[in-house]
């Protein structure tokens, strides 16, 4: 009899043993679960597949280099824009220059005007001759002085990363091209000859009068 209590109560403590066992094991593996849920909801939501092999993200780097400014159609229709707002407004309306490029102009003359030194640029784009002073401004940049052959520009580049770099630049007197002064060759030679045929004719009308006899008049 003590020995069957004892064997009863060896397999009721073997079966709380297994089944203590067996919950312990499954509390565990649900853990395991969730925590492996909870990484994968954490991974999905930061945008990668929990499924997919972990990449390094590839660094993207920004080109930095001057923006381009628009073309020489639309800087006309902004000034166009510009020049009815302030009219408008009846505000001076800013020069046709102010939609040019610096290198879109060529230095035609430079002369002296009761403002000052004067210099006349010519747009290459639409072949128009405009008059500036020291102080005009230009799309990308300023006119600061005339000298006696050249020009003094601020030149303004912007850059993609908002940067703004000012430098000097120069532009000289245009010369003549080798056409224009052929042209002014023949004008100078011309002038000479036609004096002299000038002097004779008035010559020749000068002796006419003296030859005509005197009418008496009553």
């Amino acid at each position: 009899m003590q020995h069957a209590k004892a064997l009863k109560y060896a397999i009721v403590s073997l079966f709380l043993v297994l089944s203590f066992a067996f919950l312990s094991n499954v509390s565990a593996q649900e853990k395991d679960a969730n925590k492996s849920e909870s990484a994968a909801k954490k991974t999905v939501r930061n945008g990668r597949d929990p499924f997919a092999p972990y990449r390094v993200p590839a660094v993207v780097i920004k080109k930095v280099g001057p923006v381009e400014p628009p073309t020489i159609q639309e800087r006309i229709e902004q000034y166009r824009a510009q020049k009815l707002a302030a009219m408008n407004a009846h505000l001076p309306a800013p020069k046709p220059t102010t939609a040019l490029l610096l290198s879109e102009i060529s230095v035609v003359g430079i002369s002296r005007t009761p403002r000052g030194y004067a210099a006349i640029v010519e747009a290459t784009p639409i072949k128009l001759s405009y008059t500036i002073y020291p102080g005009e401004r230009l799309y990308d940049g300023q006119l600061v002085a005339i000298e006696d052959s050249r020009l003094v520009f601020r030149h303004e580049i912007v850059w993609t990363d908002g940067r703004r770099d000012k430098t000097v630049e120069m532009k000289a007197l245009r010369q003549p091209s080798a056409v224009e002064a052929m042209a002014s060759v023949k004008n100078a030679q011309a002038a000479p000859a036609a004096e002299p045929e000038k002097k004779s004719a008035a010559d020749a009308e000068k002796k006419s009068e003296e030859k005509t006899p005197a009418v008496n008049k009553p």
